[in-house]
């Protein structure tokens, strides 16, 4: 903890806030922007000083933030609409929203902004809590014109909706008749609010499109199962499909026109069994099968639904580490497996972003599919535990290592996150049978921070140590081969 703290404090004082200059995003092999989500530490006044420290020292350089129709609307609690012109940014309020963006913008970081549920109530079809039923397209237009205005360049891209494909942001998700409802409410949603950007003046906005959860179902039967059925998630593939217009071969299913978007955006967890997992059921997409969305978004190309090539952005990615009972692996583990998913992202041409959701771990939740039924789930994707405490994604998640095997020898890649260019970097290895650590080499890193190495030195561990010109030390955890 002293170390992390002099890490902080040699920041502060030093006044590096210039050295956070956002990575580009590109449609490009080996290079992706990293954007980081600190969900309520960050909006929180009295947490945010704190975290935002934090987030500079490990080298943080873009944020996702959610921002929550309800939470800033007029009267989000009446059931009829207040009148006002909806329109304009002035008579919303935006509290914690704009503070946080408003530093941002200080720190030179990208903001992507994530525009989602609850909505108010009087924007709702029901009128019922939780405030995700059928929100109100036209309504939503008008909000999304005062976001526009309201943000402008402190917003450099913008997504609609957190995790469609899930009945915790967006009902129904399925009609009665087994098939999904969500695709075509979150169509009509995604056009509002892209009318709305360009009503407020961006003729092309910069906005992605999906933001779907990984797994879900592709029918139901509600015979069968009655209401519960109507509270599953709809795979994301067969979400894109409806979304789109397409049916289960890609092939048009109706008159609609294309989507506009500068890229998808898709949530790629994965579970205990880490990123290499490939989930059976062919229309999930987890970060060991991208390979499904980049093929899915190619076939709607193809049916002219999209453009074409379109890039993938995983806008939100965390590997949950115990003591979550129902996904967690050990926090050595939590510290390998992430290391390995953003290998997997960065080696894909197609991604064009990697993320990290949460900076300390939610409170402990229940099972999967509780937040349905009203409860929490709780993410332990953090990099430090809820009471304070670093875990060994800490360390590591600054300068990434990952380590397989290769033929009679060793393929290593890293990243060196808080770097703004090319910089040397140490991989120390620790031979089987020995209680020490040895340099293995010193090589230089591009000049994004990427480095890759083979080495035949045989190992138990290897780790990465790197010294920041403010003479800052940085050493990830022991990591092991696979």
């Amino acid at each position: 903890m002293s170390q992390i703290r002099k890490l902080l404090l040699t920041l502060l004082i030093c006044g590096l806030a210039a050295s956070a200059l956002a990575a580009p995003a590109a449609l490009a092999s080996h290079s992706q922007a990293t954007y980081f989500e600190g969900s309520q530490d960050l909006l929180n006044a009295k947490t945010r000083p704190h975290a935002l420290a934090q987030m500079r020292a490990l080298g943080v350089k873009a944020l996702r933030v959610e921002l929550n129709w309800y939470d800033v609307a007029p009267s989000p609690g009446s059931a009829s609409k207040p009148a006002f012109e909806a329109t304009n940014p002035g008579l919303y309020a935006w509290g914690e929203y704009d503070k946080l963006i408003t530093e941002a913008q200080q720190l030179k970081w990208k903001v992507l902004l994530t525009v989602t549920s609850p909505v108010p109530r009087w924007a709702t079809s029901n009128k019922k809590a939780p405030y995700v039923t059928k929100p109100d397209p036209k309504d939503f237009q008008e909000f999304m014109t005062a976001v526009g205005l309201h943000f402008a360049t402190q917003v450099s891209l913008y997504s609609i909706w957190n995790e469609p494909n899930h009945p915790a942001f967006l009902l129904p998700q399925w009609n009665t008749n087994g098939t999904p409802a969500s695709p075509r409410i979150y169509r009509a949603l995604y056009q509002a609010g892209y009318a709305g950007l360009q009503a407020a003046g961006q003729a092309k906005p910069n906005l992605l499109l999906g933001e779907t959860a990984p797994t879900g179902y592709t029918k139901v039967n509600y015979k069968r199962e009655k209401s519960r059925a109507l509270l599953h998630d709809v795979a994301p593939l067969a979400f894109l499909q409806g979304a789109l217009c397409l049916n289960a071969q890609y092939k048009k299913s109706g008159s609609c026109t294309p989507l506009t978007a500068i890229g998808y955006a898709h949530h790629a967890y994965t579970t205990a069994a880490g990123p290499l997992y490939k989930p059976p059921e062919k229309d999930n997409v987890t970060i060991g099968v991208l390979s499904r969305l980049s093929r899915a978004l190619d076939l709607a190309a193809g049916a002219h639904a999209v453009t074409s090539s379109l890039p993938i952005y995983l806008t939100e990615f965390g590997v949950q580490s115990k003591p979550n009972r129902f996904l967690g692996v050990s926090v050595a583990q939590q510290a390998e497996f992430d290391a390995i998913a953003e290998k997997i992202a960065w080696s894909n041409a197609r991604v064009a972003a990697f993320s990290q959701y949460l900076l300390v771990d939610d409170p402990l939740g229940g099972k999967p599919g509780s937040s349905v039924n009203g409860g929490t789930i709780g993410f332990q994707t953090g990099l430090e535990y809820l009471g304070g405490k670093l875990k060994p994604l800490y360390f590591g998640w600054p300068v990434p290592l990952t380590v397989s095997k290769s033929g009679h020898g060793f393929s290593l890649w890293g990243l060196v996150r808080p770097t703004t260019g090319a910089t040397k970097v140490t991989v120390l290895v620790q031979r089987k049978g020995s209680g020490k650590y040895k340099t293995l080499k010193t090589l230089s890193t591009d000049s994004l921070g990427y480095w890759t190495l083979h080495s035949s030195t045989q190992g138990a561990h290897w780790r990465v140590r790197w010294v920041s010109p403010a003479h800052v030390k940085y050493e990830g955890p022991a990591i092991g081969a696979r």
